[in-house]
């Protein structure tokens, strides 16, 4: 048997109403006939016939001539105003719109034509060529170009082209002045401010809503870095200056808070599998390097612009100075709260030039970062590397540097540092070694052991969290040997220049880690800046305190006579008072401390009277803060040595000669034969504790009974006595009472009696009214004739 072929479904029904209709059975389907329904147009309304009836009067009130020039004008289709016209379309028109459509592209091209023909007319011969319009806000614009017949020579031709292009310039120059005149209206300043004010908000509501997401989220928003760079990029010339800053800031703070504190390394690991949380933390802190980055070149770009090359005279504006501080800040900042991340040390290569600004802002802003860093850094690794490039650079100038640039090495934390103790360790680990090589000859198992022994120090100090205090303590000392070198060129090259106070300065404040070999060409070389005389005051006596603190550390060895610079001190104290001098007071007391307390041993009698005395005089034209710090290193040196005790006594007096205040020299003035007669006028002083403090110092320094001082102010030392009651707060301390009202009684006025009645006399011509009638006195005349009396 064979397969029965398939036949679809579509095929047999054919084939059963093939076989119907043959049959005769099958009726075929008739689609019904849709009625046709007829729109019954309705009939005018009868405004219309109001209107034809209006049209009647209107008729009559134009007159003969001008209905006449109308027939013609519309028998002749000549009128444009008739063409614009378009009477109601009827459903007839509606079914002949594509004819309609031919027909007024017919008008069209017949409109074109009849103006070139126009133009022909007007121009004569001359070819008229149509240019495409310009649309505008008025309406299109029509242009044409008129063009010359073939036979005019070739000059003509070049000549009425330029004319014509002319003309076409001017003429389109002036539809867009008319144009621009129409558009104008006048706007008041008030409402630009409002239109820019309402720009910066929306801006700056912008950098709010991306600035606070990406400190929610920040591993999943970081594009929003991109966006607020882009910020940093505005091109609004209304409000770029706002836009920018406000960028500026709000990445720096971001950048504050989410990058760590530890240095990022950018490793590529091939072939290592990661779990998602390491590789999405990296993919993160990849990002944030790269952002960060970009962030750190905008910023150096906005400040170049304070970076003025030799040569360059272009002027800057005010705002873009402004910005350029905004970025300085910003770099500032970004290195104090992180200054071992990455670029740490970028930002301060390029941050050290701007100590030399000629901007004060600038210069004052960085000293304030340098001098934070210094402070707070622990590791000092930051520091060494500063330091050697302002070595490089201060050589680099030739030491004509503004005073910041040296002033930051003032706030380096190297007081503990000894430059000798290293050397001293060194001699003795080295004594040591070779002494246990004597004694001990050890084998090679015993080496091997020693060397296991070290390494596994070695990894137990690695492994501990703590820093490492050799490694340190050796950054300090090449910190501290930088630092000295870069103050004695100074000393030597430039002993003249504007930052040698800010040397001495820093030279009195270390001068106690400067190495032995150095202290006494350091003392000839200030000496011999002493006896020149070109030095101020506060310079002075930065150069005393230097040799007196060299003196009182390592240098106490030495065999130096600091005589000379006691001879300074006592001729510059006189010239200290409260004054323009009030400044070099701080000093000034801690040189008086080191001369006369620390080093009273080491100082003769007749100098430690002599200085007492003086400073006794200091007292009585200084600050009551300041006099009641002289006053307690006087009552200090009275209660440690009896030698002040003889200025005391008032009625007898040692040796021979007066007392000579205007010398030079304390051991010749003869201050033993004088007594402190600079307390009686203390004891009246303004202040309460002044008169307390010179009242116990002339009653012999008591320590209880009448004239001793109260627990309270007898426990303070002399620099803690000029803190406690500085004056510079205006307050007054202790508080002044309020005075009591006094009732003024009637008092009899005494009789005096005269033993000498010559006396007598002299004292009436002397209350004689007659010398003061012309206004003034004329003693020389009085006293004639009161002696030609006699």
């Amino acid at each position: 048997m064979g397969k029965k072929l398939k036949i679809s479904t579509i095929k047999r029904s054919n084939q059963k109403r093939n076989k119907l209709t043959k049959q005769g059975k099958f009726k075929a389907r008739r689609h019904k006939q849709k009625k046709q329904v007829q729109k019954v147009i309705p009939p005018p309304a009868e405004s219309v016939e109001e209107e034809s009836d209006h049209d009647d009067n209107i008729l009559d009130m134009i007159e003969e001539d001008d209905i006449e020039f109308l027939k013609d004008a519309v028998s002749n289709k000549s009128y444009n105003l008739l063409k614009q016209i378009h009477l109601n379309k009827t459903t007839d028109d509606k079914r002949n719109s594509k004819y309609n459509g031919k027909e007024n592209q017919e008008t069209l091209e017949d409109k074109y034509e009849n103006s070139i023909s126009k133009v022909i007319q007007t121009e004569g011969t001359k070819k008229v060529r149509m240019l495409l319009p310009t649309k505008t806000e008025n309406g299109i614009v029509k242009k044409r170009l008129i063009e010359e017949d073939d036979n005019l020579s070739g000059e003509n031709e070049s000549d009425k082209e330029q004319n014509i292009q002319n003309d076409n310039i001017e003429i389109e120059s002036n539809l867009s002045t008319e144009n621009k005149d129409e558009n104008k209206k006048p706007v008041s300043i008030i409402e630009l401010l409002a239109c820019r004010r309402e720009v910066l908000r929306s801006k700056r509501l912008k950098i709010g809503l991306l600035s606070s997401s990406l400190l929610e989220a920040p591993e999943s928003k970081c594009e929003n870095f991109k966006s607020l760079l882009e910020f940093m990029d505005e091109a609004d010339p209304e409000v770029y200056i706002s836009v920018q800053k406000l960028a500026t800031v709000s990445l720096a703070e971001i950048f504050k808070d989410l990058l760590p504190s530890y240095h990022i390394l950018q490793l590529q690991q091939e072939g290592v599998k990661l779990k998602k949380e390491t590789l999405a933390l990296q993919n993160y802190e990849t990002t944030l390097l790269r952002y960060y980055k970009r962030y750190l070149q905008k910023l150096e770009k906005m400040s170049g612009i304070l970076r003025k090359k030799k040569g360059d005279t272009r002027q800057v504006e005010k705002q873009e100075i402004e910005l350029g501080k905004v970025a300085i800040t910003c770099m500032c900042n970004l290195l104090i709260t992180h200054p071992y991340f990455n670029y740490s040390l970028n930002l301060a290569n390029f941050l050290l030039p701007f100590l030399d600004n000629k901007h004060e802002f600038v210069r004052q802003e960085v000293l304030k970062c340098f001098s934070q860093v210094f402070k707070e850094d622990k590791r000092a690794e930051l520091s060494l590397t500063i330091v050697r490039k302002l070595n490089q650079y201060i050589k680099l100038k030739a030491h004509s540097v503004h005073s910041e640039v040296v002033s930051v090495l003032l706030f380096l934390r190297i007081k503990d540092v000894n430059l000798d103790k290293e050397k001293e360790e060194e001699t003795k680990q080295k004594k040591l070694m070779s002494h246990k090589q004597r004694i001990l000859a050890l084998n090679k198992k015993e080496r091997k052991k020693n060397k296991k022994l070290q390494q596994v120090e070695q990894e137990l100090l690695e492994t501990k969290a703590e820093e490492n205090k050799q490694s340190k303590q050796k950054l300090l000392t090449e910190i501290t040997s930088i630092v000295f070198t870069i103050y004695f060129r100074i000393l030597k090259q430039t002993p003249n220049s504007k930052i040698l106070s800010i040397c001495l300065e820093g030279l009195a404040k270390f001068a106690h880690c400067i190495n032995l070999d150095f202290y006494q060409d350091l003392v000839t070389v200030i000496n011999k800046l002493m006896e020149d005389g070109n030095l101020r005051l506060r310079d002075q006596l930065y150069c005393i305190q230097c040799v007196f603190t060299i003196l009182s550390g390592q240098g106490s060895a030495l065999n130096l006579d600091p005589y000379k610079f006691y001879v300074h001190l006592y001729k510059n104290l006189l010239n200290i008072h409260c004054g323009k001098t009030q400044s070099e007071t701080d000093i000034f007391m801690k040189i008086l401390i080191q001369v006369l307390i620390h080093r009273r041993k080491r100082i003769t009698q007749n100098c430690l009277i002599a200085f007492i005395k003086r400073i006794a005089i200091v007292a009585l034209q200084s600050q009551h803060n300041i006099a009641l710090g002289i006053l307690s290193i006087i009552k200090q040196s009275m209660q440690l040595g009896k030698a002040a005790d003889i200025l005391l006594d008032t009625d007898c007096s040692t040796g021979d000669g007066f007392y000579q205040p205007e010398l030079t020299e304390p051991e010749c003035c003869n201050a033993h034969c004088t007594a402190l007669w600079e307390l009686t006028a203390l004891q009246r002083h303004y202040h309460s504790v002044v008169q307390k403090m010179a009242k116990n110092i002339a009653w012999g320094v008591p320590p209880n009974g009448e004239g001793c001082l109260p627990i309270e102010i007898a426990k303070f030392t002399p620099e803690e006595l000029c803190i406690e009651f500085d004056p510079t707060s205006v307050v007054f301390k202790p508080a002044v009472p309020v005075p009591k009202k006094v009732n003024v009684k009637n008092t009899v006025i005494s009789t005096h009696y005269f033993i000498n009645n010559k006396f007598k006399e002299y004292i009436n011509t002397m209350n004689n009214t007659e010398l003061f009638t012309d206004g003034y006195i004329d003693f020389y005349k009085a006293y004639n004739s009161c002696y030609l009396s006699r």
